[in-house]
Formats: structure tokens, sequence, C-alpha cells
């Protein structure tokens, strides 16, 4: 046995390097030696520990053990020994940063000869950054763009299908962080316009002018939308998409006009002016890291030994806590703790890792009792950077497979497992339940037979319902086993499969939506998400909703034509199938936005009618409805309201609806979506949903039900009853096989921040205003989308009051729906921290709300009693007393608790 000291070991933090007899080790100082051993040696038995493998102390040849006791001189001990059987758990976590990268762009018009000027576009940030141009021509009305003459076009330009150039910018020189690219224009040409928007290929972002194309005018008398620029229009205020964000509020932030020509004059040309303008800019840019976990018994002490490494760069602080009893519930473990560690609010711990010699890195080790069953933690960055993994805390188990519970002989003989007296009791209480169900809804059959109001008693029963639905949901989850008995997985195969009800999914569901208007211009759009599959994981997103996927008469896929062509601007069939493969294997479920109101037709009827359809569904005039004038339908009146863009489908005929369910039924099983987005389900009755979800058993399914909410005067009236009562009856009318976005919880969240009147976000009884309030297991909550904002902007949520919105949903019952530009946007921090919280709390769909505050400037509600949240300026603390509240998240004009 050699000896060394240890007293020069001692002041150092976690994991340090030091060396023993000559060779490279690691001094676990997080076990604090100081408190348990008074010598001031430490004594090494068998070989030395080397350094050189990636988690610090375990070589993927040769696992050692250390084990650290007091000797008979009263001296520490290290002893290694070469088993491999005590590691426990090993495992490299994929992790992702954000950080956040400022720049500008510029865009200048200079004039060359006396008919033709350049048009020069660059970019002060890093990237890949290309220009999506095209142009337009003389006589051109709308908005949809064409392709430039050849002779406009720049080195290295690539098509884009028929209405688009895509060229890259280059750097002006090496060593230069501008990337330009410069356009020669000719006023001689047919050339009206020059439109363009500027993309980031590396993060697929997008920047626009006030939410729209820029437009460069070639003529006086190119109408203006609002978008055009140049040194009399100015760029005013530029809009954001996706990660790209504009810093109005930072200095310099207002537009520059710097194009004058060094005489003070300016030169025209057919109205042109010579232009310089520049607006600073941040982009948000992802960083891919890891964190190796490495756990092992130590066989002397029985201690839990975990090695936490990660080449994250900077401060990196654990904020973990232990589990017992058989949950993943934090709490904070006996002392003595590591160095360098301090108490977070009585919740948890927090432990600074120390930086690795070289400064690649830092990592941590951690001693903990060997009773315990396992170790949570995340890791922090700064004070607003958190990483999990995937939307859940990091996990590290401690017990083996030998500490399971093994079944007695009689029941592995009959291969049954006896039920316990919980589980007994349990089922009979399932049963009670279901059959109260059935008697409430007896009860509504009889009610509706009366001739006596009875809105107020079906309302009631409504959620007696759903609170006995959410009792029977949370046995169902609580008994859940967390292994598999090995008596059952030989019969494995012979199980029938347990699925959760079709349509609605497991209520734990968070929605991404995945595109904004924009999304199809680039021609690879499934492409592009594929990329963020990860990262949209590990925001905790379960959802993933995608644009239409046929052949459109309208680039954004809402004109659909030929249903079986799955080749459409946001990619080829073969790429969405990857798309939906690739989000599989992150563990998110993919919607199909399927548009089964209306159909483009393919060829014109002897009136010179388009209402005859060709590809594989042929079908003739019958399949539209008789009652739309503008399409002269042979088919039944329609079943609801007539969208009239579009021949409206009959739903009623027995050839449609079969088409339809065979459609679905190839687009679930060839494609692989795991369910439906359904959109403008207002045009027909949802009785014939039903019959479609019947027939392709989605896991879950959404129906868009818009319609205008009540206004008086122009006021938004406080009962919104009637608003949320029709989306209600379309649900009841899909027999609850679909949910619908909750478009009222959203019209009334517009009234209450807008004009600080937030007594509206409860309703006479004390409960949640919108669909949300009635039947939470069907509203899909939302504050924006493409249609409501993106470049449309049709109904935008109140500027600046985004969060306020998302504070709301993410903790409220529902299924929450995130929009993607609000993911890739300044806001991301935050809701990835709402994100983070709701399903650490495990919110769902059927969570239960008290309202405890509404008022004129302030709204608080308390959540399953474990989450309290405000919104508005006014004030709110939740209550002191048996519940230990600490801040989880807070921004502008909100704030969200949870209990410890």
């Amino acid at each position: 046995m050699s000896t060394v000291p240890i007293e020069p070991l001692l002041h150092h933090s976690p994991l340090r390097h030091t060396s023993l007899n000559g060779a490279r080790t690691f001094l676990p100082s997080s076990l604090n030696l100081r408190c348990h051993f008074t010598s001031k040696k430490l004594h090494s038995i068998g070989r030395s520990v080397t350094s050189g493998n990636s988690l610090g102390f375990l070589s993927s040849e040769r696992r050692r053990s250390i084990a650290i006791r007091a000797s008979s001189s009263d001296t520490a001990v290290v002893e290694t020994t070469s088993q491999s059987d005590d590691v426990i758990f090993n495992e490299n976590f994929p992790v992702q940063r954000i950080d956040k990268a400022e720049g500008k762009i510029y865009v200048r018009l200079k004039q060359v000869k006396e008919n033709d000027w350049e048009l020069s576009v660059g970019c002060s940030l890093p990237g890949k950054w290309i220009l999506h141009w095209g142009v337009s021509y003389v006589g051109d009305t709308g908005s949809e763009w064409d392709q430039p003459p050849e002779d406009m076009r720049p080195p290295g330009s690539l098509a884009i299908k028929d209405y688009a150039i895509e060229t890259p910018l280059e750097k002006l020189s090496e060593g230069d962080s501008f990337h330009e690219v410069t356009i020669n224009l000719n006023l001689e040409s047919s050339v009206a316009a020059l439109n363009f928007v500027l993309k980031d290929e590396e993060t697929g972002a997008w920047y626009q002018h006030k939410g729209r194309d820029f437009k460069v005018p070639l003529l006086d008398d190119v109408p203006d939308d609002g978008n055009l620029i140049g040194a009399k229009k100015g760029f005013g205020a530029l809009g954001k998409l996706s990660n790209i964000v504009v810093n109005p509020d930072e200095p310099g932030a207002d537009v520059q006009e710097k194009g004058k020509s060094s005489s003070g004059s300016t030169k025209e040309g057919k109205g042109l002016e010579e232009f310089y303008e520049e607006m600073p800019i941040s982009k948000h840019v992802a960083g891919d890291n890891s964190v190796s976990v490495t756990a092992r018994k130590c066989p002397e002490t029985s201690k839990n030994i975990v090695s936490i490494e990660t080449d994250l760069p900077g401060d990196v602080t654990v904020h973990w806590g232990v589990c017992k009893n058989g949950n993943k519930k934090w709490e904070i473990p006996a002392e003595p703790h590591p160095e360098e560690t301090s108490l977070f609010k009585n919740k948890a711990l927090r432990t600074r890792l120390q930086r690795k010699d070289d400064g690649n890195g830092s990592s941590g080790l951690f001693s903990l009792d060997g009773e315990l069953e396992g170790l949570c933690f995340v890791l922090k960055l700064n004070e607003n950077t958190w990483l999990n993994n995937r939307g859940e805390d990091f996990y590290v188990p401690f017990l083996t497979s030998a500490a399971l519970p093994v079944e007695s002989g009689a029941a592995q003989v009959s291969g049954k497992t006896p039920k316990t007296n919980q589980e007994v009791s349990d089922s009979g209480f399932t049963a009670e339940i279901i059959t109260e169900i059935r008697n409430l809804a007896i009860d509504i059959s009889s009610h509706k037979n009366q001739k006596t109001n009875v809105k107020e008693v079906q309302e009631n029963i409504l959620q007696e319902i759903e609170k006995l639905a959410a009792e029977a949901y949370s046995i169902f989850r609580s008994t859940t086993p967390a292994f598999t008995p090995e008596s059952d997985l030989e019969s494995e195969d012979e199980k029938p499969e347990i699925k959760i009800s079709s349509g609605t999914g497991s209520g734990f569901e968070i929605l991404c939506q995945g595109f904004n208007w924009e999304s199809h211009k680039s021609g690879r759009w499934y492409q592009e998400l594929q990329e963020k599959a990860d990262e949209l994981a590990s925001l905790g997103f379960t959802v993933l909703w995608l644009p239409p996927p046929t052949e459109s008469v309208s680039p954004e896929g809402y004109m659909p034509k030929d249903l079986y062509n799955l080749n459409s601007r946001y990619g080829t069939i073969d790429e969405l199938k990857e798309t939906v493969k690739r989000f599989h294997k992150v563990g998110i479920k993919v919607l199909g936005d399927a548009v089964l109101n209306h159909r483009c037709a393919h060829f014109k009827n002897s009136n010179g009618v388009w209402n005859l359809f060709g590809g594989r569904l042929n079908w003739d005039d019958r399949a539209v409805v008789a009652d739309d004038p503008h399409f002269q339908g042979r088919g039944n009146k329609s079943s609801g309201d007539n969208f009239h863009a579009a021949p409206n489908i009959d739903h009623s005929q027995d050839f449609v609806r079969k088409d339809i369910k065979e459609w679905l039924c190839w687009m679930r099983e060839e494609v692989g979506y795991d369910g439906w987005r359904l959109d403008f389900v207002r045009g027909f009755w949802g009785g014939y949903v039903k019959d479609y979800m019947d027939a392709s058993k989605p896991y879950f399914a959404v129906g868009e039900y818009w319609d205008s909410l009540s206004y008086t005067y122009g006021e938004m009236d406080y009962n919104q009853d009637a608003h949320r009562q029709r989306i209600v009856d379309w649900i009841n009318a899909t027999s609850g096989a679909a949910g619908a976005f909750d478009v009222t919880t959203k019209g009334i969240l517009h009234a209450a921040l807008q004009k600080c009147e937030y007594w509206r976000l409860s309703d006479p009884k004390g409960k949640p205003p919108g669909v949300v309030g009635w039947w939470p297991s069907r509203a899909v909550t939302f504050i924006e989308n493409h249609d409501t904002g993106s470049t449309q902007g049709h109904w935008r949520f109140p500027g600046g009051k985004e969060m306020q919105g998302y504070a709301y949903i993410l903790t409220h019952p529902g299924t929450p729906a995130v929009f993607f530009d609000h993911i890739y946007s300044d806001y991301r921090s935050e809701i990835a921290s709402l994100l983070s919280l709701r399903n650490r709390q495990k919110l769902h769909c059927r969570s239960e709300v008290n309202i405890v505050k509404s008022e004129r400037d302030v709204y608080a509600a308390i959540i399953d009693e474990k989450v309290a949240m405000k919104i508005g300026p006014g004030h709110y603390e939740p209550p002191s007393g048996s519940q230990n509240w600490s801040v989880a998240v807070e921004g502008r004009d909100y704030k969200v608790w949870e209990t410890s």
C-alpha cells in the first residue's frame, strides 16, 4: 500500500485532476472527506485510476471501483478494484444550448448608368444566407411572384419550381463578416418590382419587412401594400419570423437613411432614388453538446457514486434532488453535500461543476446514500437558460434488476399475477365511476326531452362527467406498472395492444404548430423540420402539426386538388415520410392537416364551371353541394357553411365518404400520420367527422371550428356562452371523437389583455370562460396560428403580451398549442420554462382550476393545488400555509409558482 498526502486536494471542488504516484486520477471531493476523516493522508490500494476516458474515472475497457474507508491508522483510504458489475447506469445525453448572435441587415439601391441599377442585400451575422426572390411584371395583379429574366440572375442562382429564385449571399472578402448579393436591374425590362425575403439556411429562419415580402418598385405606379422600401418609403418596423428577432428597443434600432450622394443630391430614374437602409437583428444559434452520466454502486460502502461530465462552455450548475418511495418527486438528501453546493428554497440543491483543466467543459462527482432510488437533475447555464432531457428531468436510476420485486412461485406457474387488495379496490372504484358516467349521460338525454330550461343542468352534468373521467384516468396512470414481470413477457405478442382513446390522446399532449404562412416558400420545409426534431423534443413537445400535404392550387396547401398526390411546395412524399419517421424517433406524434370541406376541380363542365375532378378520386359534380351557386353541384344541400373559394364537397354521398375514409387510412399507413388537424369543419356536419375518425382511428384529432364572438356596439360581450356552445355542439356531433380549437378562450384573452379587463377570465360560475371551462378534455387552447398571426395577421394576439397568453394556456387545462414563430423568437426561453413546468408538474387536459382572483388588472388561479399563476400588472401572491410555493417562471406582467 502506498500513501500520498491529501491536504492539497481538500479545497478543490467536485472533480479535480491530481497525481497519485505519477498516474493521473480523479479525487472525488464531493465525498466531503473533511467531514469523514481527520487524517491528512490518503492511501491508494491497487492500481491507479486513469483519466483517459470521457467519464473521468471509468474506462470502456476496465471499470474500477473506488471505496473510501478509515484504516486502522485513522487515515482515509481509496481502494480500487477491477470490477465491472458495479456500474449500474452509463449514458450520454445530447443537449442543445441556444446562444444569441447580434448584427444587422442592409438593403442598398444604387444607380450605375442611366437605366442600369444595382440592388444589394447584405447581412453581418454568420450563417448560410440565401436571398429568396422573384419579380412582378407590368400588368401583374395579386401578390404571386414570377421568375426574373435569365440575364437578371446572379451567378450561383437556383430556380425554385416556377415562381422564385434562390441566390446565395457571398462574403465580401476573406475574414469579413458581411455577406452580400447584388442584382443588376435594367429599367428598360418589363419588370415592375422585385420581391424578396432573406433566409438563413442554417436555422430555417426567414427575415421579412412588416410581416410581408420586401418589395422594391421599379415603376412609379406599383401598388403600395405597406411593404414598399426605398428612400421615401423607409423600412419602418421590420417584422420577424422563425428564430430571427428584430430588436426595436435597442439603441440604433431606428431606421437610418444613409444613401445620399456626396453632393447631397439624389439620382432618380422613373421615380427611383438611391437609398441605403439598415437595422439591427439578432438570431438564436443552436449549439450541440452532451452530458455524460455514470452511476455505480461502491461494493465496500454501498454508496451510489454518480459522475456528471459535460462539454458545455462556461459555468454549469447542477440543480438536483434525490428520489425515494417509488416516485420521481425531488427530495433533498441528508448531508454531507458536495462542495460549492447551496440550498435552493428548501426544494433542491445546486452544485456548480468544476471546470476542467484544459477548459473544455466541466465535471462533478456525487456520493449518495445506497438506499436511494435515483437522482433527478437539470442543468443551469445562466439566469434564463435551463437544459433538460427532451422536456423531462435527467433521471439516474439506482435500482438494478436484482432489486425489483419477484413474484411468488404459484404466480409464475399459473402465468398470472394475483391481484392485490389495492388492485381489486381500484378495479371496483373504476367500475363505480363508469356506472356514474353512464347515469349522468342518461340524465342529459332525459333533460333534453323536457320543455324547461335545462342548459344549467346539462352544464353541471358535463362538469361532473369531466371530474369522474379525471379520477378514472388518475387511477389508470397510478396503476400502470413501471416494469413488466418476466411471466408477462413470454405472452407479450399474444396480448391485445392497449390503445389510448382514439382521437383524444393521453391528456398530457403539448402541441407544436410546425409551420407558418410562409413555410412553403423554401420548397424544402420538410427537410428543415427534420433538422429541428431533437430541439423540439427537448423542449417538451409531444405532438407536431404539419401543413397540408396534398397538391394544391394555393402554395400554402389549403386549396387541395389531387388528394393522393403528396408532392407539394413543402417537399416530396418521400421527404414527408422521412420527416414523420424522424419525429417518431424522438417520441413526437405527427398530425396531418386534412382539408375535407372543399376540393379544387381539374376540369370544367359543359357550362364552363370547374366542378369535375381528376386523379385517383375522379368525382363528378354529384360530389359538390347543390346550394353553392358558384360551382353548380348536383349533390345535396350543404350540411354546414359554404366556403366560396372552391367547390364544397357533399359528405352525404356514400361514395364520397367511402373515398375519404380510404384516403385517411392510406395516409395513416403510407405516411405514418398519428392523427389530424381538420380544416374548416364548420362547413360540414360533425357526424361525418365521427365516421372518418372511427375509420382512421387517430391518436389525436382537432377541428377548426371558427366563427365570430359576440359583440355589442363594437365591444366584446362578457358572456360568450353562445359562442363556446356552438363549438361544444360540433364536438358533441362528433360524439367526442375529436377536439376543437378553443377560439372562445383566444378571443377573451384578446379583450382581457388589450384593455386590462382581466375580470373577463372568469365566467359567472367562477370557471374559465372558454370551451376549456366546459369540456377541457376536448379544448385545444392557442394564442396564435398561421391565419391569425404570421404574415397574414388576420387576428393577431395583442403585441408584447404573448407571454401572458402562454402563461395562461400552458398552466391551465385543455391541450395547449404553441405557434412555430413564437418558439423561434425572443420568447423561446420563457416558453421553454413553461413547457418544462407543465411536464414537470404533470398538468393535463383535465387539471382542476381554482380561480382565486379576476379583477380589473389581475387574474390568478391555482391549478391542481401544485401550480399557481397570475397575469396582469396587478399584485398576487399564493397563500402561505402548508404548501411551500417557489417562483418557477416570471416575466413581464406574469408570474408562475410551483409547490416544493
